[in-house]
């Protein structure tokens, strides 16, 4: 709840409300997304749970932003100008965490070390954490698990209370 209310706010201090709106999507490696053609605000019902307060405040300053400096801007100067003036102080893409619990392809490398994807990997890829170049000694193996229904309302229902 807390985070459509400030998403409500900003979109009534910063743009046309009658236009504008706010909603959460099911985005599990984005936080959020300015969609110019719906006039829409989203945030991941996911990551709006991992996030502290700060964090999404911070997801809701970049996507007015976008809004307020048009399609064509990206991230180039006119964005920047209008996120800081916003108070912005992020970056420009998420780094944070994603929703691993959801991603139904899990990979092993020979140190244990884990990654997760949501589609099936398509080639050979070896751990960036054991070795930054790609070495055929570090290779990662995939599983498939299956990520039921309830998995996904379980991960989706957490996020109600922000």
């Amino acid at each position: 709840m807390r985070v459509r209310r400030w998403a409500d706010a900003l979109i009534a201090l910063h743009l046309d409300p009658a236009e504008w709106s706010f909603g959460f999507d099911s985005a599990k490696t984005r936080a959020g997304l300015c969609n110019y053609r719906a006039k829409r605000i989203t945030v991941s019902k996911y990551l709006a749970i991992r996030f502290d307060d700060d964090d999404i405040h911070q997801v809701l300053l970049h996507e007015v932003a976008h809004a307020m400096a048009g399609v064509r801007s990206g991230h180039g100067p006119k964005w920047k100008s209008i996120a800081r003036e916003l108070g912005y102080v992020g970056s420009r893409t998420h780094d944070g965490s994603v929703a691993d619990e959801l991603a139904p392809w899990i990979g092993t490398c020979p140190k244990g070390h884990e990654l997760y994807r949501y589609r099936k990997p398509t080639r050979a890829m070896a751990c960036g954490k054991c070795s930054r170049r790609f070495d055929p000694a570090n290779a990662i193996s995939w599983r498939y698990r299956e990520v039921t229904a309830a998995a996904r309302r379980r991960a989706a229902s957490s996020a109600a209370g922000r």
